[in-house]
């Protein structure tokens, strides 16, 4: 069996060659860390822990409980664990300071609204505070060509919606939240957002993009997007009530997995994590990467030493 590598010394590479300086830089990398099912919720944690510790937003999508052959269903299970008003304020935030306003101590966790906050800190009436933020909204925010037009509609939006009081109830930028989280993907129910577009198949890539983008304009170190698809290689349907991936619904996975490798220089400031289980790598498995040679050829090693393992690889095996 080719040499593995553990956790612990694969993640002090990770930290130390990307996390703290690469990716924290605006860099993005795709690495495939395959290992036993049992080591998966190890890798979970542990991964956790260091984004933590580093400032990253930290995402954890599984194929048991995402569609992952499906973009727009990654980008859903991205969006529900981002904190999309506490980034929201961060960005506030980093506005109005660039404005030369005072904003330290205002903590953008707090329940209170934010502007007001910043004009209590300043002496000043929150109507003037707004008056100065919506052009730096204008011109940062909705004229930002780094994200998809209906994304800077809705950060817009959202970031004009922390004017008000925040109470339970009186949140009138939920209907975003919904459309964002795929909670609710009707368009009509984001028009008066000013947004026409849907999240789909064809646009999702460009949601995801624009989401890891605006994380890093929040001013986080990045985003770790840890990918558990073991479940996708399963050849034959287990019948234990979870979700089973049938051959052209692997073919999907693996072909949305290369266009993330081809397309690594529009993933601003990401470390994308595939975890797949030893089956993935295994020439005779019918779910294996063999199924998809433009994806097996890209993270594959050319060139593998007998007793060391190289761990700034595009796949490791995890011992």
């Amino acid at each position: 069996m080719t040499n593995t590598i553990s956790i612990d010394e694969w993640l002090g590479v990770i930290e130390r060659e990307y996390l703290s300086t690469f990716v924290k830089d605006g860099g993005a990398a795709v690495k495939f860390a395959v290992s036993a099912e049992e080591r998966a919720p190890a890798l979970r944690e542990k991964l956790r822990h260091r984004c933590e510790a580093l400032d990253y937003v930290f995402v954890a999508v599984d194929a048991v409980t995402s569609r992952v052959h499906m973009p727009q269903d990654v980008f859903f299970g991205l969006a529900s664990q981002v904190d999309w008003r506490r980034a929201t304020r961060r960005v506030i935030l980093r506005l109005l300071a660039g404005k030369d306003y005072r904003v330290d101590g205002i903590d953008p966790d707090g329940a209170g609204n934010v502007i007001d906050a910043v004009a209590r800190a300043n002496g000043l009436e929150m109507p003037s505070v707004l008056a100065e933020l919506r052009p730096a909204l204008q011109n940062e925010v909705a004229k930002n060509a780094n994200m998809a037009r209906a994304f800077r509609n809705a950060m817009r939006q959202l970031c004009l919606n922390e004017r008000e009081t925040g109470e339970p109830g009186q949140y009138t930028g939920q209907p975003l939240l919904d459309w964002l989280t795929g909670v609710n993907t009707r368009i009509g129910n984001v028009r008066p957002f000013q947004i026409h577009t849907a999240i789909n198949r064809i646009t999702a890539r460009h949601f995801i993009e624009s989401a890891l983008y605006w994380v890093r304009r929040a001013g986080y170190a990045g985003t770790v997007v840890l990918l558990d698809d073991a479940r996708v290689t399963l050849a034959r349907n287990p019948r234990d009530g979870r979700r089973f991936y049938t051959r052209a619904m692997t073919m999907d996975h693996y072909e949305l997995l290369r266009e993330f490798i081809d397309g690594v220089d529009r993933l601003s400031g990401t470390l994308l994590v595939v975890a797949p289980g030893y089956d993935f790598i295994d020439d005779q498995s019918a779910r294996g990467w063999s199924l998809y040679p433009a994806l097996r050829t890209r993270v594959m090693d050319d060139v593998r030493d007998r007793e060391l393992v190289n761990p700034s690889a595009a796949l490791v095996r995890l011992s």
